[in-house]
This record gives structure tokens, C-alpha cells and sequence, in this order.
């Protein structure tokens, strides 16, 4: 809205109150003000404990599932097997330990990790549990969902192979 509509619509006290005016800063301000930023930060994060750490990175990956999951593009790299090997490196250096935390046969574990069979009900929902609902169940199965949607979008050679198994299509006039 441009200043002079602002100013019709709304008293100085109400714009105040509602709006965010922005303040020029000169270079120099600007990197006093991003430097001043930057040592809050790290305060902050010197000040956290493992736990909330680890809180923050489950969070952080559970953002980046979601930001991938809103997007309409589909990108082999973010896989259910990525973002699950992201979330076992947060706690865990060796796979087994985590395999036997969420009770799933190692091999299980290691053969969804790469790609080669799909992740069960139960080991979605352990997830979830495992994560102490940081990262929800639905999320996890939406990752496996994408891929197997684009799967069946792009997958040529199925569509010849079953087209033989139909007959009579439906005809449209337009």
C-alpha cells in the first residue's frame, strides 16, 4: 500500500502500531547491525544444551521435508532414503544402533536405505515416535508417497505393457 493511501486509510498511531517502517542504514550500520546479529547468535547457541541442539536439527530437517513436500517439482535427491539417513546421522554413527532402537531387522533398515524396499506402517510410525512426534508419520509417508507418484507418472514402459490388458476405451466428443 503506498504511503499516501496509508495515510487516508489510517491514523499515524494505527500505522505505528500495525506496520514496520523500514529504516535506511548506511554500509557501515549495516554491517555493525549483522555483525551485532551474528555474535547474538552464536551466545545463543553456545548457551544450548545437547538436547536442544538436537532439537533444532530435528526441527530444521522436518522444515526441509515440508518445504520439499509443498513444492510441485519432484527431485530424485530428496528421497524417503535421504531425509531418513539426514535424520539417523542427527543421533546415531552407526545405522545398527538405530535399527535396534526402532526394532526393525538391520537388513530391513539398510534395504529401504537403498531404495530397494519400501518403508512399512510400523517403521513410518516408529518414526515418528522415535523423533518424539518432532517429525510426523503423515510426513514421512508423503516423501514415499511423492516418489511413488512420480513413479507412476513417468513410467513409460508400464503404460505400453498394460495397454494391451484394455479394450473398449471410453470415446469423447468435444
Amino acid at each position: 500500500m503506498k504511503a499516501d493511501k496509508l495515510k487516508s486509510r489510517y491514523t499515524p498511531k494505527e500505522q505505528a502500531d500495525s506496520f514496520v517502517f523500514r529504516n535506511k542504514l548506511t554500509p557501515k550500520q549495516s554491517e555493525d547491525a549483522a555483525t551485532q546479529l551474528s555474535e547474538a547468535r552464536k551466545k545463543v547457541r553456545e548457551q544450548m544444551t545437547e538436547s536442544q541442539v538436537l532439537y533444532a536439527k530435528v526441527k530444521q530437517l522436518r522444515f526441509q521435508m515440508e518445504d520439499y513436500l509443498k513444492s510441485e517439482k519432484y527431485n530424485q535427491e530428496f528421497s524417503f532414503a535421504y531425509f531418513l539417513k539426514k535424520y539417523i546421522r542427527l543421533g546415531y554413527k552407526i545405522q545398527k544402533n538405530f535399527a535396534k532402537d526402532i526394532e526393525v531387522p538391520t537388513s530391513e533398515l539398510s534395504s529401504v536405505l537403498n531404495s530397494g524396499r519400501p518403508p512399512g506402517k510400523k517403521m513410518i510410525v516408529r518414526l515418528e515416535l522415535h523423533s518424539n512426534n518432532a517429525i510426523p508419520a503423515v510426513s514421512w509417508y508423503r516423501l514415499w508417497e511423492k516418489e511413488k507418484e512420480y513413479e507412476l507418472k513417468t513410467d513409460k514402459a508400464l503404460r505400453k505393457q498394460e495397454e494391451k490388458h484394455v479394450q473398449n476405451r471410453l470415446v469423447f466428443d468435444f
